[in-house]
């Protein structure tokens, strides 16, 4: 088996969004948000989609670009995503709930309905970029990040997907890996999985844990 590396990294939060490899660091603050500079192609619907599943699919597509994959639409990739976070879908089940309740106990909003299941931010992202591997939401009490990353490559092992996008939403920012056998098209690679893993276990929050990716990528580019 081809040993497993990252090939690309892509983060967002409530006010700044950006890339490993590429360096990519840009703010939106007091500004619209961003996705005509994060999506190759319209989204359509985009604005229904909850939090959760906005950070998610934006995350997904930073990774993407990050790593030089490209998309479009009706083009299916042998690709699948392994989601995780700490909180599953409260957030939304909290509204879809208040708003149940707004509605006389009668009927909640579809709208908010169909994101009340963990993996439906992986769903939405699937259909968007066309990815017709597995799609798993997993999670662990103390290291979701590393379950979801182990779990991507042990689907890229067993030869269930030739790619995986592995990544965790939470609290405001999300960041998302594209990972791939060490061969895999010839391109370089970002750093091999066990390094990846050695940073996902510590004891960081998203925000640092991309700055140390970054901080080692602008360092091996010295």
């Amino acid at each position: 088996m081809d040993m497993i590396t990252v090939h690309g990294i892509g983060w967002i939060g409530d006010e700044e969004y950006g890339t490993v490899s590429k360096g990519v660091k840009e703010s939106y603050k007091d500004k619209p948000f961003p996705k005509r500079n994060i999506f190759d192609f319209p989204f359509k619907n985009f604005g229904r989609l909850d939090r959760t599943t906005r950070m998610t699919c934006s995350a997904i597509a930073l990774a993407l670009k990050d790593a030089g994959r490209e998309y479009a639409p009706g083009v299916k990739q042998d690709m699948g995503i392994v989601s995780t976070n700490k909180s599953g879908c409260i957030e939304t089940d909290i509204n879809y709930f208040k708003d149940y309740l707004d509605g006389g106990r009668i009927l909640g909003r579809g709208n908010l309905f169909i994101y009340t299941l963990p993996s439906s931010a992986s769903g939405e992202a699937a259909i968007y970029f066309g990815l017709q591997g597995p799609v798993l939401y997993v999670t662990e009490r103390e290291r979701p990040l590393a379950v979801a990353l182990r779990t991507a490559s042990e689907i890229i092992g067993n030869n269930e997907a030739g790619t995986m996008l592995a990544g965790m939403a939470e609290a405001g920012f999300a960041v998302y890996f594209l990972l791939a056998g060490e061969t895999s098209r010839g391109e370089h690679a970002l750093c091999s999985l066990d390094h990846a893993m050695n940073i996902v276990k510590k004891k960081l929050t998203l925000r640092e844990m991309t700055g140390k990716f970054s901080d080692q990528e602008k360092g091996s580019a010295v």
